[in-house]
């Protein structure tokens, strides 16, 4: 298994949120978190991806992961490549410029980050994310800002990420293609 979770219970401020679940990820896998605002789909991905502690329970990533949340990380002085080579050498991954490509943002590569649309900055957001160097993909509303043909290029890549092994975590309200994805649904407590 890529990623597990036995027990696990989250929540904010000493409230929980969900829980206790548990739930397994294999290669190839993809898991559809779904709910209200409020929820916990944020708090989930967060204890997944080791940024917060649970409540209850415990989370093993036996795999590495990215993490996309709802902040793009872009910095704006930089261009849209010293970005995407910034976050791929602090993991320690390569193959900046193929991962721009398949955003669609390989003819904006010298452009300084500041220039881009929410739609841009998603898509460099997403170019960091979607790391074949990481086997786990945990994503956040990965659809916010996105238009028709970038939504369309996320799930080709997301489909082509399982289909090498990997697996995935997407929080979403968005109608987003995850063939054969386990579906949880979070609900206010």
């Amino acid at each position: 298994m890529l990623l597990e979770a036995e027990g696990l219970v989250g929540g904010r401020g000493g409230h929980p949120l969900f829980g206790p679940l548990s739930l397994a990820l294999a290669a190839g896998g993809a898991l559809k978190v779904t709910g209200p605002n409020g929820a916990g789909k944020s708090t989930l991905l967060r204890l997944f991806a080791g940024l917060l502690v649970p409540m209850g329970g415990v989370v093993r990533a036996n795999a590495a992961l990215r993490y996309l949340g709802h902040h793009d990380a872009v910095k704006p002085a930089m261009t849209v490549f010293e970005n995407l080579v910034f976050w791929r050498r602090f993991y320690g991954s390569d193959a900046a410029a193929a991962a721009l490509v398949e955003v669609g943002l390989d003819r904006l590569a010298a452009t300084p980050a500041r220039y881009l649309s929410a739609g841009q900055r998603r898509r460099l957001a997403l170019a960091r994310a979607l790391d074949p160097a990481a086997p786990i993909w945990l994503l956040d509303e990965p659809t916010n800002g996105l238009d028709a043909d970038s939504v369309g290029r996320l799930e080709a890549a997301l489909a082509r990420h399982r289909s090498a092994g990997g697996a995935t975590i997407v929080a979403t309200h968005a109608s987003l293609a995850l063939p054969e994805a386990t579906m949880l649904e979070l609900g206010l407590t």
